[in-house]
């Protein structure tokens, strides 16, 4: 004997319900003046980038190398600041209000719509790092240059660069264990 019962169709939320999740979900919208205001804040890093590159360049012909390299330095910096900035608002954007259409273009960096929250902290604390050791290099280089550092200072940019890294290996453990945990 054939079983020709239909299955029950899914059971249909209350109205109350569905229009509390609907208005969750549009909440999601409020996010978005947040990634707006970084976009200004990368205008604003762009400004201090290029005065800072007027400013470092005007003297490049009597620079000694140590100049140079502390030069290029502040510059690296303030990329990857810069960069950090970028890397926020496009997952930030793009895993928490709405996928970017940018159509076919094909600049669009390879890695957007794939850093997932995971990967957007490791993203940053990397960046993290990468700008308190440059901060660090640049202190030990005035120092080797017979300028005076105050040691608190130095021991205090130490301290946070290690703070860092030691936050960055952890995080990174968190997310290989949490990988490796079942899924519930």
């Amino acid at each position: 004997m054939q079983d020709t019962a239909t299955p029950h169709a899914p059971r249909r939320k209350p109205t109350l319900e569905r229009g509390l999740e609907l208005w969750l979900f549009r909440a999601r919208w409020l996010m978005a003046p947040f990634y707006v205001g970084l976009v200004v804040a990368l205008g604003g890093l762009l400004v201090v980038f290029v005065n800072e590159a007027i400013h470092e360049l005007s003297g490049l012909a009597g620079m000694k190398p140590e100049g140079a390299i502390l030069m290029a330095l502040s510059l690296i910096d303030l990329s990857l600041a810069g960069n950090l900035l970028l890397i926020v608002i496009f997952s930030g954007y793009e895993n928490f209000v709405s996928k970017i259409d940018t159509g076919d273009d094909e600049d669009r960096p390879s890695w957007m719509g794939t850093v997932d929250f995971s990967g957007l902290k490791m993203k940053l604390i990397a960046s993290i790092v990468a700008i308190s050791a440059i901060a660090l290099l640049k202190a030990f280089m005035r120092l080797a240059e017979g300028e005076a550092i105050n040691e608190r200072l130095l021991a205090w940019l130490v301290g946070i660069h290690l703070t860092f890294v030691v936050s960055g290996v952890l995080l990174a453990v968190m997310d290989l264990v949490a990988s490796k945990a079942d899924k519930h």
